[in-house]
This record gives C-alpha cells, sequence and structure tokens, in this order.
C-alpha cells in the first residue's frame, strides 16, 4: 500500500509509523488516514521480524482526534442521522483505535505535542507513551458538547485510576506532560530532540527479545485487564509450555550458561 497520510519504515525489527497531517493537526476521522494505519498494523501483525512499532506524528500536533471543522461543517463522519453518525463512529474512529490497541506486538507512542480529545486516546492505546516536554494531554471532549468517543472511559482509569480519570475527562482539562508523568498517564518525558532516540532505546531493548514469546507475553497482558486470576495462570500456563518447546528457550539459557547474548531467531 503507497502511504500519503502517513509515512511507515522498518528497521531493525522496529517499526515507526508517523501522522503526517500536520495541516489537520495529525486528525485521525478521516477514511484514508483510517485505511492506512489499519495497513501498517496488519503489516506489523503479520511480520515475525517487526518485535516493537513506535507511533508517533509530524509536528506541531500529535492528533487533535477528530477534525473540528469537518464537525462544525457535518461533513465526513460527523454527517447524518444520530444512527447514521453513530455507525460511522464504530466503523471508522473506533475501529482504527481498536486496530490500534490490538497491535500483536509492543507499543509505544512517542507524542511530539498536542494529544488531545481521540488523540489523547490514540496514546492511550498503546502500551509504553514517552512524550516531548511540549507536548499536552486533554480528554477534552466535554468542552465541545461531547462525550468520549476514543475508548477512554475504559483506558484513561486503567492508566491513571479512576479518581483521577474523572477528574481529567469530567473538567475537559489540558496537562502538560511533566503533569502527565506526575499522574502515571505516561513513562518518561524528554527534551523535543530526544523524543524519537528515547522512544527507539525502549524500542531496541523490546526488540532484543525473543519475538514468539514477546507476542504471547503481550497477549497475556491485554487478556489480563479483563480476565479473572485464574483464567490467567491457565492462559500462562499454556503459554509458558509452548515457550518451553522454542529454540529461542534453549538460545537463552545457552547463552546464559555461555556468557554471551543470545540471538534469538523467531523460532
Amino acid at each position: 500500500m503507497e502511504y500519503k497520510e502517513i509515512m511507515f519504515q522498518v528497521d531493525q525489527g522496529i517499526g515507526t509509523m508517523t501522522l503526517n497531517r500536520p495541516d489537520i493537526r495529525n486528525a485521525i476521522t478521516h477514511r484514508e488516514i483510517i485505511e492506512e494505519i489499519k495497513s501498517v498494523c496488519q503489516q506489523v501483525n503479520e511480520d515475525l521480524n517487526v518485535k516493537a512499532l513506535i507511533v508517533t506524528a509530524v509536528d506541531p500536533a500529535y492528533s487533535s482526534g477528530g477534525n473540528v471543522k469537518d464537525m462544525k461543517d457535518r461533513k465526513g463522519m460527523f454527517k447524518g442521522t444520530p444512527a447514521e453518525i453513530m455507525e460511522k463512529y464504530r466503523s471508522n474512529l473506533q475501529e482504527v483505535l481498536l486496530t490500534v490497541y490490538n497491535v500483536e506486538i509492543p507499543t509505544i507512542a512517542a507524542v511530539n505535542g498536542s494529544a488531545v480529545g481521540a488523540g489523547c486516546g490514540l496514546a492511550l492505546m498503546c502500551d509504553i507513551r514517552v512524550a516531548s516536554r511540549k507536548a499536552t494531554f486533554g480528554e477534552t471532549f466535554l468542552n465541545v458538547g461531547l462525550i468520549t468517543g476514543d475508548g477512554s472511559a475504559f483506558t484513561l482509569p486503567r492508566t491513571v485510576g479512576m479518581a483521577k480519570a474523572c477528574e481529567l475527562i469530567f473538567t475537559g482539562a489540558t496537562i502538560d506532560a511533566d503533569t502527565a508523568l506526575n499522574i502515571g498517564l505516561i513513562n518518561y518525558v524528554v527534551d523535543h530532540e530526544q523524543l524519537l532516540a528515547k522512544a527507539s532505546e525502549i524500542a531496541a531493548n523490546i526488540a532484543s527479545k525473543p519475538p514468539q514469546a514477546l507476542r504471547m507475553t503481550k497477549r497475556l497482558m491485554r487478556t489480563g485487564q479483563h480476565s479473572t486470576l485464574v483464567h490467567i495462570m491457565e492462559e500462562a500456563a499454556a503459554f509458558q509450555s509452548l515457550c518451553h518447546y522454542t529454540e529461542d528457550h534453549m538460545e537463552a539459557l545457552s547463552a546464559m550458561f555461555e556468557k554471551r547474548q543470545p540471538k534469538f531467531m523467531g523460532r
């Protein structure tokens, strides 16, 4: 697929997807960018050589989420009856956010600027978040007379706790990167020029792990958010038995005893 709305590259097992519509603050509610994001997610799910995915954007914004001009003009996914708009939310914005959430490898949001509305929701769909000091975050739906339609009613309380999530959503406040770090919304704050370097450092550490076990670990972590301890232990036992039969497991043990770095082949 030829990409026009985003940029995508893979280097040493690390994929980087960059939203490339700065003219509309990297909004993600038009069909073209949705299809391109979905295409990247499908690629990395199918390619076992890709072990981590960085999700970032062209400056100055990370993503405004919805295109507010289209909202005002009632265009695109914001046009139609309530039933029609509901279906457009489900098959456009919500579908692309769920696609990012369901990526089978670890994902890192490298937040370069404003991440508001569904743009904040996009960052929350990733497993790890690194932010530039220029970044801001806001669940700003109520400020424009809308509800949190981006899944943040699920992801935000699980990230920062229910009380803080309620405060952010009910007030529609926008917070800076240091505040986001203090409440646990993000993992790191770095100087703007160091953003991709820090995200790449984390991704490289992740990419050094055995790829099959890495994907099973992410699946287990996600299942753990909506399952019971007994179910997770059962699933973990099944995954563990598979891992014991991989060549990467034996390579890891050999490298440990031989005091060298392992070379994982994804087998």
